[in-house]
């Protein structure tokens, strides 16, 4: 069973939107699929036309009053069951600040269950709190929903930085499978530039022991379509509502790029010789090649220092930390001139 966290801090970058359309694609070519509503805005609950109340059993009664996640269940199409979000989620983290584990209870309450399905998707709210938490501990991979935006990119390094001190504390085996680009509109510079920055990124991690070292850009883009933004309010996805529109032509290609990558998940709770040693877990993240915080660093660049170099054009987004901003004026610092007594 693949359990597959999408996750971004950053809110309107087409998480939801990802989740219920991949997860109708993923069932289409004919595997079970089972979606949990993590945000407590409830929207996966609502695009599946199932209206949020007190009367159904939903992920808060799961989390709150230990009920079993099999009641929880309920089946919304062919090959796909959801569990629903309310707003009573947002609650949660306070309710359960004194829970011993507290971070772990969803990957407890599916491993009792046991649910037999072939793919779990996990829609996490826009935040690096106790439910995106629990998402990230129990799920074997991250995939990351972001517009090909200046903001969406400052955004990546942060995140990054919470899946890998997940990966060494509480989930040995998370790791990051790519990044789909959303709302994308291959005609503005912007855009070019925004994904060159990331394949430098992810290219300078391979072969790292962090969890991106394997990730990729997904060839799969999901391009701007007003199909997309229409679709929840008739309570149907995209391959429903439409079924020849671009929207639908690409996640059914996304969901085709992720059923190739079977075979390659590593089951929560393994130790992978990458994993750092639990002894540097208190130590911060370096700013090198290929850490959250080289994400459009010049400095990380492969390149021959000696060979002059015309000046570099400013990056779409500097994430350094304050150390690396010390050694990089000391770097660029001119020697003064001695001057002569006489």
């Amino acid at each position: 069973m693949r359990i597959i966290a999408l996750m971004n801090q950053k809110g309107g970058v087409g998480k939801t939107t990802t989740t219920v359309n991949l997860g109708a694609a993923i069932a289409e070519a004919g595997k079970k699929v089972l979606l949990i509503d993590l945000d407590p805005q409830a929207h996966l609950t609502i695009n599946y036309g199932v209206e949020p109340s007190a009367e159904i059993v939903s992920l808060y009664n799961v989390l709150i009053e230990d009920r079993s996640i099999l009641e929880a269940i309920h089946q919304v199409q062919n090959n796909v069951a959801l569990i629903p979000s309310s707003i009573d989620l947002a609650a949660a983290e306070i309710e359960l600040v004194s829970v011993l584990g507290r971070e772990q209870i969803l990957k407890k309450r599916l491993e009792s269950a046991q649910p037999d399905f072939d793919y779990v998707l996990l829609d996490c709210p826009p935040s690096l709190g106790l439910l995106t938490l629990n998402a990230l501990s129990v799920a074997n991979e991250v995939i990351i929903p972001m517009q090909p935006h200046f903001l969406a990119l400052q955004g990546v390094g942060k995140l990054l930085e919470t899946v890998h001190l997940v990966s060494r504390r509480m989930n040995p085996g998370l790791k990051v499978a790519g990044i789909v680009l959303t709302m994308f509109d291959s005609q503005t510079k912007l855009t070019g530039e925004v994904v060159n920055d990331l394949s430098s990124f992810i290219e300078s991690a391979k072969g790292k022991p962090l969890p991106w070292a394997s990730a990729r850009i997904f060839k799969s883009k999901i391009r701007r379509n007003i199909k997309l933004a229409e679709s929840p309010s008739f309570g149907q996805t995209i391959l429903t509502y439409d079924p020849t529109s671009n929207g639908a032509a690409d996640y059914r290609a996304l969901a085709k790029e992720i059923l190739g990558m079977e075979g390659t998940a590593v089951a929560p709770g393994t130790v992978v010789a990458t994993a750092l040693p639990i002894a540097n877990s208190a130590l911060p993240i370096e700013s090198t090649a290929g850490s959250p915080s080289s994400i459009g660093n010049p400095q990380s660049a492969v390149g021959n220092p000696s060979k002059p170099k015309s000046p570099p054009k400013p990056k779409l987004a500097v994430l350094v930390s304050p150390e690396e901003a010390a050694k990089l004026k000391a770097a660029h610092k001119v020697p003064e001139t001695a001057t002569n007594p006489t």
